[in-house]
Parts: structure tokens; C-alpha cells; sequence
């Protein structure tokens, strides 16, 4: 299988480490995606928004990864927005299995938070969601 061109979404201020945990996911042997580009904390005007369309038009698939706080976090919803614009293909991730999840504004109210595990992401990434 063709390992997807990723673009992690997340909040910066408060999911860092559950991305780092994604990432190092993203190394193993078997892994269905790899890291392209992700978030990065700046203030969002237009040189942003440019910058991040381009990143997520040159990747595959979108995730989000949700987490407590996600749902204030403007640079996620404003990287779903984009995602949705671009028509990239995105699915919402459970970034923290012991909290309450919550989805980024503009997120769809079809869409699904996937809990997170490595048969789930092998899933996902294959389009099953």
C-alpha cells in the first residue's frame, strides 16, 4: 500500500505530545501514512492561511487531532475550513482516550471522532470511515 502524504492538524498550545505520538506512528515499518507538515503556531492572518492551503493541497489526507481543548483551537478549525475548501479528505482522531474529545468549529456534525488505535488508523487511512 502506498503510504498516505499526512498533514496533522492540532491544538498547539495544549496536543503537542499527542502529536509527537502520532509521528513516531509514522515511522514504523508498516505504517500507512507519513508526516508531510503539520500545525505551527503563528498568528493567523492571510501569509498563514496561504501557507497553510498549501500544505494541505500537497497532502493526501488531513487528521485532526482532538483533543479538550480543540474546539477554541482557531488554527484547527481554520486548517478543517481549508480541508474542506480543498476537498483533502480528513477524519477527526481521538487524541486523548481517558478525556473528553471535542471537535474543532466548523466541523461537520457527521463527523466522527475515531478512537485511536493502530487497527483504527490502518482503517482510516485506507478511506473506511
Amino acid at each position: 500500500m502506498m503510504r498516505k502524504r499526512t498533514f496533522i492538524s492540532f491544538d498547539y498550545d495544549h496536543d503537542k505530545e499527542i502529536k509527537e505520538c502520532l509521528v513516531g506512528q509514522a515511522k514504523n515499518p508498516d505504517s500507512p501514512f507519513e508526516i508531510m507538515d503539520m500545525s505551527i503556531k503563528e498568528t493567523i492572518d492571510y501569509k498563514w492561511k496561504e501557507n497553510a492551503r498549501r500544505r494541505i493541497k500537497g497532502c493526501d489526507v488531513v487528521v485532526v487531532l482532538c483533543g479538550e481543548h480543540t474546539d477554541t483551537a482557531t488554527g484547527v478549525t481554520a486548517e478543517l475550513t481549508i480541508a474542506q475548501e480543498e476537498k483533502v479528505p480528513y477524519f477527526l482522531l481521538r487524541g486523548r482516550h481517558d478525556k473528553v474529545c471535542k471537535k474543532p468549529g466548523h466541523a461537520l456534525a457527521t463527523d466522527k471522532i475515531y478512537n485511536w488505535t493502530w487497527d483504527n488508523l490502518k482503517l482510516l487511512f485506507q478511506g473506511q470511515r
